[in-house]
């Protein structure tokens, strides 16, 4: 079910002020008028309904309440089971044009936490003076902001999903080491397209971990010195299937797995 994301909390008031896009989508998109009601989410994800009281002078005026529709009380339950989940964070190499637009949407659609996108040296986009032609420029952050937005909105997800800047792949590194410190149990999946290691999905995170990271590489894959810094950070090889995946294919197949695998924890046990 479609939620409006807003991009801040209501006042003491519990009222909210939407301008600019905001207002267009709702009172011209979707022709909200006074009186007609909307649910939204909050930045931390908590979910609101939204009355709609004016919309006069091109700002739409409305008052929120923790009230939900009969049809929206119904996914209680999915909500609260999908918040139980670690934080599923995607560390996702720099890919080609629109591949990161679409990667960036089924990550917010996946109820990814954290899309930390990342200079890899196989990137085309490697820093060397050529990202910008190739669709990198500074604002790009912003772009990714808006679709990730969106995708909450269309999908429902109740994950706020965090756009961190492009990173260098030592920078992503030490975040990496910050998680560490930060989590008890984290766990890191490096997707590799050789059998490295003999390991399973099930076998990484039967610790329970409090925390997910999914490392995905660009066109070409990573080097072997990447695929060494990977593995002395911490991060476990995964080999999915006996085919190889397009970029933005690998991205949405490993959370896909990883998520269902975390939902599921509690139903599988593996053999010993």
């Amino acid at each position: 079910m479609k939620r409006f994301a807003l991009s801040s909390p209501p006042n003491a008031e519990g009222m909210v002020h939407l301008y600019d896009k905001d207002y267009h989508y709702l009172a011209r998109v979707r022709r909200l008028k006074a009186g007609s009601s909307f649910n939204a989410l909050l930045p931390g994800g908590a979910e609101v309904r939204v009355r709609v009281l004016s919309t006069a002078d091109n700002i739409l005026i409305g008052e929120c309440s923790s009230g939900l529709t009969p049809l929206a009380s119904t996914k209680l339950a999915s909500t609260k089971l999908a918040s139980t989940l670690p934080p599923i964070a995607l560390f996702q190499a720099l890919a080609k044009g629109a591949k990161m637009d679409t990667i960036f949407r089924q990550a917010a659609e996946g109820g990814v936490a954290v899309v930390a996108p990342f200079e890899s040296e196989h990137s085309v986009p490697s820093g060397k003076g050529n990202g910008k032609a190739n669709g990198f420029a500074s604002g790009k952050s912003e772009r990714w902001e808006r679709i990730v937005r969106q995708a909450r909105q269309q999908s429902g997800s109740a994950t706020e999903t965090a756009v961190l800047p492009i990173c260098s792949f030592s920078a992503l590194l030490d975040y990496w080491e910050s998680i560490k410190k930060k989590y008890r149990r984290p766990v890191g999946i490096l997707l590799h397209q050789e059998p490295l290691e003999k390991g399973s999905l099930h076998e990484y995170i039967r610790c329970s971990p409090d925390f997910a990271a999914l490392v995905v590489g660009p066109e070409g894959g990573f080097s072997a010195r990447e695929v060494s810094l990977f593995l002395e950070a911490g991060f476990k090889p995964l080999l999915m299937g006996n085919t190889i995946l397009r970029v933005e294919t690998a991205a949405v197949y490993g959370i896909a797995a990883l998520r269902i695998i975390l939902l599921e924890s509690e139903l599988w046990t593996l053999k010993e």
